[in-house]
């Protein structure tokens, strides 16, 4: 059954009802995935490591933000320096690949030029299977680097090729989306939390 099902004939109604379905979508998460993915992203950071990000439309804008919360938010109150890439936020480059090779090798072309075995992908995409994410997933994991994929729907390729894949079990874009934001930000604060001295966190803002 997907969601919405019906016409809601009121905004407050199909408010209430998104808000359950999201919800019952965040209960699907593995927990320990959820535990993986945070101590492979701590390492990361800890060794100077680079994190590179993308996704594609509403993903490519969590993808920008993760660049923002990890980059900056992980070293507030820590001394982790941490190096983090969003392949989507180079249009520049992205459309000159485009155009000139492909629209599948806009992120794995930059992975080609700028990672290192050893450096992290994480790939954004709700149905997993966008060519451009599936390409920079299978390069990344041909070339030594680990993959978080944030999946919903059925998880896709990219699930499949993911080390780490954190999945919501929905089928409505939006839910997967607001989702998808939420673990950037969960990522983003509990690397930071476990860096910080314990006196410090409870006079902090996250």
């Amino acid at each position: 059954m997907t969601f919405p099902d019906q016409k809601f004939l009121h905004a407050s109604a199909f408010t209430k009802a998104y808000f359950d379905q999201l919800a019952r979508a965040a209960a699907t998460l593995d927990d320990t995935r959820m535990d993986l993915a945070t101590e492979i992203l701590s390492v990361a950071y800890e060794n100077r490591k680079t994190v590179f990000s993308c996704g594609n439309g509403g993903s490519a804008a969590i993808s920008n933000h993760l660049h923002c919360d990890h980059l900056k938010g992980t070293q507030t109150d820590t001394e982790l320096r941490p190096r983090v890439i969003s392949l989507s936020s180079n249009i520049e480059t992205m459309t000159a690949i485009a155009n000139d090779i492909s629209y599948d090798d806009v992120f794995a072309y930059q992975l080609r030029s700028m990672a290192d075995p050893g450096d992290i992908l994480i790939t954004i995409s709700s149905s997993g299977n966008s060519e451009n994410i599936v390409s920079a997933a299978q390069w990344a994991k041909n070339n030594g680097l680990m993959v978080i994929s944030l999946t919903g729907f059925g998880g896709g390729r990219s699930a499949e090729l993911a080390d780490v894949n954190l999945h919501i079990a929905s089928d409505n874009y939006g839910i997967i989306e607001d989702l998808h934001q939420s673990l950037m930000h969960i990522l983003a604060q509990y690397v930071r939390m476990i860096h910080m001295p314990d006196d410090v966190i409870e006079n902090r803002v996250f």
